[in-house]
């Protein structure tokens, strides 16, 4: 090893490493290829020229020379091409011993980014891969939790009402009846949920396409809720009187729109405003556009697409979390509106400054009947 006091080595060396690491992996390949190639013509050189000049043996045959060179290169090659593929290979083994950890569930085991680019992007990937595998897990533990805790309670109320009229605690009349109805409803929603979201991840909703006009869809799932808007003095304007057809499902476009107005109704504080909207977009393809855009408490720019990932429901200090929500409800929205060919999308400009959710469906001629020219309800 040479001393401190020889600067330009220790230049030349860095000027090496800095190459080295910029040499991208297939770089790496044809050098290491090159530099095998390179020791075999030099062993075969160097043992004909033993032969022919160090040794004195002038009189053998250039075939019997070549073939002896040739071997002894090959010979030389040989362990130098093994000693190159491990040196290369040693990232790569790394990868897979990562990837093996990942299939066992090992998912916050994080690699040492190397230097070399391809490298580097492949190791940045499987990272990539291992947090969002984590973050799965994680939201699979918090699904098992949350949805005991939503089954336990209406089951223990059940159990509950049902042993108290047995013991003929509480009477049988038609206040208890409603309330063991109520009880059954959550049971049957959440299990209605669970099996709609299994139906969105696999791609598998059932669909009874038929042309439908969205534009009447709309106005009606907003009658619909328009009891709760007024519950909470929020005003609700709807802006679909030009028939828009579809070919689609109705009864599942009814429960996106439900869906949809029902976040925009959580999301506004009292005398806040939500507006619904449906038109046509010609181009550059034909689609149905529907828009919920509320006033309301606002989405942070790196949550618009977490919003759609599922069993995730987003805390806002200062506001109490949305009862009876699963939190898988924008999941199995999206799922629907994938499976129709189309998609839903979220904006909003921060926190505190509202958003707006875009459903967007194939559009096809609407349906005979509908009526025309604009109409605004509130």
């Amino acid at each position: 090893m040479l001393p401190s006091g020889f600067p330009a080595y220790h230049r030349c060396r860095a000027r090496l490493r800095r190459i080295q690491e910029r040499l991208s992996l297939r770089n790496r390949l044809v050098l290491s290829h090159v530099m095998v190639l390179l020791l075999a013509l030099l062993a075969m050189a160097a043992i004909s020229a033993l032969i022919e000049v160090w040794l004195g043996f002038a009189d053998i045959e250039a075939d019997v020379v070549l073939q002896i060179g040739l071997l002894f290169g090959v010979a030389a090659a040989f362990p130098a091409s093994v000693a190159l593929s491990r040196f290369l290979l040693r990232p790569l083994d790394r990868v897979r011993a990562a990837t093996r950890r990942l299939a066992e569930g090992h998912y916050d085991d994080i690699l040492e980014v190397p230097s070399e680019p391809g490298l580097a992007a492949l190791v940045e990937d499987v990272n990539t891969l291992a947090a969002a595998l984590a973050d799965t897990q994680r939201r699979r533990a918090r699904l098992i939790s949350e949805v005991a805790h939503e089954m336990r309670t209406p089951i223990t109320l059940l159990r509950g009402q049902i042993e108290g009229m047995a013991d003929g605690i509480f009477v049988p009349d038609e206040a208890m009846f409603a309330s063991l109805a109520d009880d059954l409803h959550r049971l049957q929603r959440l299990a209605g949920d669970l099996s709609s979201l299994s139906r969105s991840e696999e791609a598998a909703f059932d669909l009874h396409r038929k042309p439908t006009d969205v534009a009447t869809l709309a106005r009606a799932t907003a009658e619909r809720l328009r009891p709760q808007y007024d519950d909470q003095m929020v005003t609700l304007v709807v802006d679909a009187g030009t028939p828009v057809g579809a070919l689609c499902d109705p009864d599942r476009i009814t429960q996106v729109l439900v869906n949809l107005l029902g976040n925009a109704l959580a999301a506004c504080d009292r005398h806040g405003h939500v507006a619904l909207s449906v038109h046509a977009e010609p181009s550059p393809v034909p689609h149905v556009i529907v828009r919920v855009t509320d006033d309301g408490i606002g989405i942070a720019e790196h949550d618009l697409e977490r919003i759609f990932h599922r069993f995730e429901r987003l805390d806002h200090p200062g506001r109490p979390a949305a009862a009876g929500g699963s939190g898988i409800g924008l999941t199995i929205a999206r799922g629907i509106a994938r499976a129709h060919g189309g998609d839903i999308t979220a904006q909003s400009a921060g926190l505190g400054k509202g958003a707006t959710f875009t459903l967007r469906l194939p559009q096809e001629p609407a349906p005979e009947g509908g009526t025309s020219g604009p109409q605004v309800s509130r």
